[in-house]
């Protein structure tokens, strides 16, 4: 046996003997281990959009793009869900609103019936594919208040100081960039000045964990309120698929290295 260990040494190059092997592969180790360890804090932010690095990443999971279409529209028609949210949020005739997420364009549809011809709504989506479905719904059902817009994942794109009512429903457990997003919603909002009064966020969604296409009310008022906004009204409908919250901007802007991010609440805490 040690003959045979022996020629076998032998017939390896001198730089790969099994001594010169392991001393170069524990130098190679340690020449590399500090590059790995660099590269895993440098890189920590390359999975995300650029245009959201200055703001801090949801410290919560999020849930994956389920599709544009919650239930089907005689379903909820028949909850009463539009109707009712729309009362809750104090809609009116003439009002300004926008529908993010706006998917297939249930919302859409009512609120343009709803703030009719002197009132405006514009409909965005991420969703290239659904923009261009719904583009093809409001040419179809004549809806000359409506207006159609892609945006972000990280900004709703909204034109400033224009909005008495911004709906996000059943979208917002979706956002993966939620400090950046909430931000750069903020202007979008009417001031005090307008003519009914301060802009308001509206929020429809379901109290279960974001891994299950909801997102707890406490995560949910932590995240608006750590950007700037303050929750002006809340109630529970599941009869309605979820519960419904309203809120304004409070105070000036917060810029983005001084926000601080949310803990993670479950349903449960």
């Amino acid at each position: 046996m040690k003959n045979s260990a022996a020629k076998s040494a032998w017939l390896l190059p001198a730089a790969l003997s099994p001594a010169r092997l392991l001393v170069g592969l524990f130098a190679l180790l340690l020449l590399t281990a500090p590059l790995g360890a660099c590269k895993r804090i440098d890189d920590a932010d390359t999975d995300r959009p650029e245009t959201a690095r200055a703001y801090p990443p949801a410290s919560r999971p999020v849930s994956e793009l389920a599709g544009n279409q919650w239930s089907t529209e005689t379903a909820r028609d028949k909850r009463g869900e539009a109707e009712e949210i729309m009362k809750a949020a104090g809609l009116e005739p003439g009002m300004t609103v926008a529908d993010i997420g706006a998917g297939e364009g249930y919302y859409t549809v009512r609120l343009a019936e709803k703030v009719g011809a002197a009132g405006r709504v514009l409909a965005q989506d991420i969703d290239e594919a659904a923009i261009n479905r719904l583009a093809e719904r409001v040419n179809r059902e004549s809806l000359d208040n409506v207006s159609i817009k892609l945006g972000a994942p990280d900004d709703p794109r909204l034109p400033e100081n224009s909005f008495d009512r911004i709906f996000l429903v059943h979208m917002y457990h979706e956002v993966r960039e939620p400090y950046a997003f909430l931000s750069r919603l903020r202007p979008a909002l009417l001031d005090k000045s307008g003519p009914n009064g301060a802009g308001e966020v509206i929020v429809v969604d379901v109290n279960r964990d974001v891994s299950q296409h909801g997102i707890p009310p406490k995560q949910l008022f932590c995240e608006f309120e750590a950007v700037g906004y303050e929750l002006v009204g809340f109630m529970e409908r599941p009869e309605l698929g979820g519960y419904f919250a309203r809120f304004r901007v409070k105070g000036p802007a917060i810029s983005p290295e001084k926000i601080v991010p949310c803990p993670y609440r479950r349903t449960s805490e």
